[in-house]
């Protein structure tokens, strides 16, 4: 298998296949939402609370800048990949970015639990936890789409980043005076696994006399009881094939844990007057150790250059087009192929903080529905992401609550909602970030964005 090919084939595939998931940020302004905290540590609820293992909040989606439509086209009645030669060229680019990024952040709640003591409110909750983020530059796909043309594509900033973790959270509020109230949240971490891969500098020059492609890649691996996996391939002239040595994949023994961390949320909210409120928060203020660091590298930057390929415009010769151009991308392949370079030793990473600002208004007229603005901004380097979202909020009754709200941001505009019912000792919620839309026919939505957020709670007390 061909490895350059191999990685724009896996590169397009991820943006139509990820499953991500985060906080119910409808559910930010909406008083009788019992996950609000997961947002704010400052806030609390009326009751306490316990979860159903495994439901009291599961939420699941897709998050990407690149509408999966452009990705996956109806062909003759069947789904193709844009790669397909009946997909037009000037059809598939004007739908991708020069930034293509997909992010996920995956919180399972295992077992949670609310509670009023301490002078205050409690949240004790047991987690399973991953992220996930994709940079893939526009001309990637480019390359993969326009093929063997006298162009320079520089592929650099292709990124990919992955961890999972389990997390013990244990949280406080309490009201300081009738206007303000603080709270915060302890982390105890747990690592499991965690990946980085940067290709620091990519860049192919395909012109009429010669091809250049330089590269500079590393990969980054903590995970217990693995080894990267090596395959072997003869490559050069005919009669004069050398071996190359180079890592293909991962061989992963067994799954434990393999780092420890620390994190903290911290958040406060302040109450104007009966009709204005304001709130901030910062999430996952943190980072994990990670007990070993395996790493693969092309040790610095690699140059590959030719200038014998000719081609014969005659299909059946041995040179033709299509054999030759097998050939080059074969040559290529070169620059991908990464050395193994052991356990390096230990390593730390930071956690993707994230920043939450908001402001809620009351109006006098009818004091069960409130308008707010959220800001929500991921702050983790070249991952990083932003959104605006407005939303109505209404809590007719004691049993119903809901939110309707629209986001612009990063990743394009979405229309939210939230329907909660809360009768005594009983509260399920539904809700979705990003609405889901029209669906391709596997159910993966069309405009690579969706999440849909479900839970199962009992209350009580007072």
């Amino acid at each position: 298998m061909k490895n350059l090919k191999s990685i724009i084939a896996v590169a397009a595939c991820s943006l139509v296949s990820v499953a991500a998931a985060q906080n119910l940020k409808s559910s930010y302004f909406t008083d009788a939402h019992l996950y609000r905290h997961e947002m704010n540590p400052a806030f609390g609820n009326d009751q306490g609370y316990v979860a159903m293992p495994a439901l009291g909040n599961l939420n699941i989606g897709m998050n990407s800048n690149l509408r999966v439509d452009n990705i996956l086209y109806n062909i003759d009645g069947r789904t193709a990949l844009f790669l397909n030669p009946k997909v037009s060229t000037s059809e598939f680019l004007s739908g991708i970015h020069d930034k293509n990024k997909i992010t996920e952040n995956l919180k399972i709640q295992i077992l949670g639990a609310g509670f009023k003591a301490f002078g205050g409110y409690n949240t004790i909750e047991i987690n399973a936890r991953q992220d996930l983020d994709l940079n893939i530059p526009g001309s990637l796909l480019r390359l993969a789409k326009e093929g063997i043309e006298n162009k320079t594509y520089d592929i650099s900033n292709l990124n990919a980043h992955a961890s999972g973790y389990a997390e013990l959270a244990l949280g406080h509020s309490r009201q300081i005076n009738d206007q303000l109230r603080i709270g915060a949240k302890l982390k105890v971490l747990l690592g499991i696994a965690n990946l980085d891969a940067n290709f620091k500098k990519a860049q192919l020059t395909l012109g009429e006399n010669e091809w250049v492609g330089i590269t500079d890649a590393e990969i980054q691996t903590s995970i217990k009881s693995m080894k990267y996996e090596i395959e072997e391939t003869e490559r050069g002239p005919e009669g004069a094939e050398t071996t190359h040595r180079y890592v293909s994949g991962l061989d992963i023994d067994s799954w434990g844990i393999s780092g420890f961390g620390l994190a903290f949320d911290l958040g406060a909210e302040y109450k104007l007057d009966k009709n204005w409120a304001f709130s901030a928060s910062l999430l996952d203020l943190g980072y994990i150790g990670w007990n070993n660091n395996y790493v693969a590298s092309t040790n610095g930057e690699r140059q590959v250059s030719t200038d014998k390929y000719i081609f014969n415009v005659d299909e059946d010769a041995s040179n033709s087009f299509e054999n030759e151009a097998d050939r080059l991308m074969e040559g290529l392949s070169a620059l991908y192929e990464l050395q193994d370079n052991g356990d390096m030793g230990s390593r730390s990473r930071a956690l993707a903080a994230t920043m939450n600002l908001g402001v809620q208004y009351t109006p006098d007229f009818y004091d069960k529905l409130s308008f707010g603005l959220l800001n929500s901004t991921r702050m983790a380097g070249k991952y990083s992401w932003t959104e605006f979202r407005l939303s109505a909020n209404v809590a007719p009754t004691n049993i119903f609550s809901a939110s309707a709200n629209m986001a612009l941001g990063t990743y394009g505009t979405s229309f939210g909602w939230l329907l909660n019912f809360h009768p005594n000792g009983f509260n399920l919620f539904v809700g979705m970030d990003h609405t889901l839309g029209k669906l391709a026919k596997q159910g993966v939505p069309l405009s690579g964005r969706a999440n849909v957020n479900i839970g199962i709670n009992f209350p009580f007390g007072h």
